[in-house]
């Protein structure tokens, strides 16, 4: 009797468990459709025609699919010339200010200097202070040396690397043991050799990670170039498509096409670099 007692028992545990299984599947897969929905909608809005996007009641699928918005935006619209602007202004800062992060973080997490951990705390402090305090200030300064309407203010600052990605990597690196670092001591390198030969190597998912969100951020940037870039042949994507919003209209149909084809490369590049990216976060503040 005991043993068909706690035969019952498993049984009745591996049914709710499995009951609990399906209600979270559930939950997810209800979930997944809310966050869907305004994805859907914008692809809808962008094959619709110009009259017909706030008809009542909505309609979600158009009963003309209106593939002229796609060709005006990309021929017309200067989309690509934007797409074109928005890599030259985000490729060096994403390569150059990630280096320059990691050899930062690189020194927090692996050297001894005096003053390191005050230094490091005052690094955090900046990340505390908003954008907006700093924008006027930064806006005379760019302008007394001649940057304003150039894309120069967008590209210099983050070649120097941002707080908030040394502080990411340096908890990367803090995960790697210390017996590599000794081992190659012993090996005659010097702490760049180790960083470079050794410290980078190792931390590419932590890399890959820090690396999605500079592009992610200076890809969607739009308060940055509408400060400092008055010209419009100078425009990066995110200016190109608020262009089509005026002061009494809008065109929301050129708007979606447009934020439709914005939103292809954020999803290829999340598409396959997705296990680097989520090797980052996970290993990310895991001192082993």
């Amino acid at each position: 009797m005991s043993n068909l007692a706690i035969s019952v028992r498993q049984k009745k545990k591996r049914s709710q468990e499995q009951i609990r299984k399906t209600i979270a599947y559930l939950f997810l897969i209800i979930g997944s459709f809310v966050m869907a929905i305004p994805f859907l909608w914008m692809l809808s809005t962008s094959l619709k025609e110009q009259g017909v996007v706030f008809d009542m009641p909505p309609k979600w699928i158009p009963e003309h699919f209106e593939w002229s918005n796609y060709v005006f935006v990309l021929t017309e619209a200067n989309v690509l010339k934007g797409f074109m602007n928005t890599m030259l202004v985000i490729s060096l800062p994403c390569v150059i200010g990630l280096f320059t992060s990691a050899l930062a973080a690189n020194a927090f997490a692996r050297l001894s200097f005096p003053a390191k951990n005050v230094l490091f705390m005052m690094l955090l402090a900046t990340m505390m202070i908003p954008g907006v305090v700093t924008m006027i200030p930064t806006f005379i300064l760019y302008k007394n040396i001649g940057w304003v309407d150039s894309w120069m203010p967008l590209i210099i600052p983050g070649m120097f690397g941002a707080a908030a990605a040394v502080f990411f990597l340096r908890q990367f690196f803090m995960t790697i043991p210390m017996e590599l670092e000794d081992a190659a001591k012993m090996d005659g390198l010097n702490p760049f050799q180790i960083f470079i030969q050794i410290m980078l190597p190792l931390s590419k998912p932590a890399l890959v990670t820090q690396g999605i969100f500079g592009f992610l951020a200076g890809y969607n940037d739009f308060l940055g170039p509408l400060i400092y870039i008055n010209s419009p042949e100078k425009f990066t994507l995110q200016l190109v498509l608020a262009s089509f919003q005026g002061f009494y209209n809008a065109q929301w149909t050129y708007i979606m096409a447009g934020a439709v084809l914005a939103l292809i490369p954020t999803i290829l590049l999340f598409f396959f670099a997705q296990r680097y990216f989520v090797e980052g976060i996970t290993m990310t503040g895991m001192k082993g």
